[in-house]
């Protein structure tokens, strides 16, 4: 299950999404994102060909099993790492942002040694 930085950050977002959104279209991970939706639409098929999500006919993007454990894994090391780097004292906007590059480079080892110590 390798997917790469850009991947990821798509399945996060059509995430993020779907927990505020009855549906989501790639116009709207476009307008989150602030990319082109035809960058989008290339992006989306390399995620439905890596049967990472599934695309209904009027649009619809929706994760698969897999794409839903790569988002859920990102999601999970973006929320620990930022909410950590605040308790630190770091503003919030570079700890959300930080932890966007952090999230994706990190080991699971590590992530894991690094939740185990930060929880207590």
């Amino acid at each position: 299950m390798t997917t790469n930085e850009s991947a990821e950050n798509y399945l996060e977002t059509i995430l993020i999404l779907s927990q505020n959104r009855p549906v989501v279209r790639a116009v709207d991970i476009a307008a989150e994102l602030n990319f082109k939706k035809s960058s989008v639409s290339v992006a989306m098929k390399k995620l439905r060909q890596s049967e990472h999500i599934v695309v209904s006919p009027e649009g619809f993007i929706t994760l698969t099993e897999s794409g839903l454990e790569i988002a859920e894994r990102i999601y999970e090391r973006h929320r620990v790492i930022s909410d950590w780097l605040t308790s630190l004292g770091v503003d919030p906007g570079v700890a959300v942002t930080d932890a966007c590059r952090i999230e994706h480079v990190i080991s699971a080892e590590s992530f894991t040694a690094m939740k185990k110590h930060i929880e207590g």
